[in-house]
């Protein structure tokens, strides 16, 4: 499920790192969050991912998390379009500040992706 929701350089970017702050808490998100949560029935991964951005967004200073779900979104299937209006669909419940500030992150990731993906 991790290969699937986060790619490599996510992975590297993280995990690894934080295992030498946090000695085994790296472990237990994979297990209890990849391996875990996930996996529960109930909801699809594009539902989680849904939660996931409006989670994200609405916290605020979570730059780097809220970047990676963009991307995971896509991955999963997810269209650039539906990205977007995850974040205008957020505006009149969290604020309109909180709503662009996501949106921007949102703009950037899914301006990486593209040249990630030689567009």
């Amino acid at each position: 499920m991790l290969d699937l929701l986060q790619d490599e350089a996510t992975q590297q970017a993280t995990l690894p790192g934080l295992e030498q702050v946090a000695p085994g808490y790296a472990d237990w998100i994979i297990t209890a969050l990849f391996g875990g949560t996930y996996l529960r029935d109930g909801l699809s991964l594009r539902d989680r991912q849904l939660i996931n951005l409006a989670a994200l967004t609405a916290v605020g200073g979570v730059d780097p998390q809220l970047s990676g779900h963009v991307k995971t979104s896509l991955r999963i299937g997810m269209t650039r379009q539906e990205v977007i209006e995850v974040f205008v669909h957020l505006a009149p419940y969290i604020g309109v500040p909180k709503a662009l500030a996501g949106l921007r992150v949102a703009a950037a990731a899914l301006a990486d992706a593209d040249q990630e993906a030689g567009r």
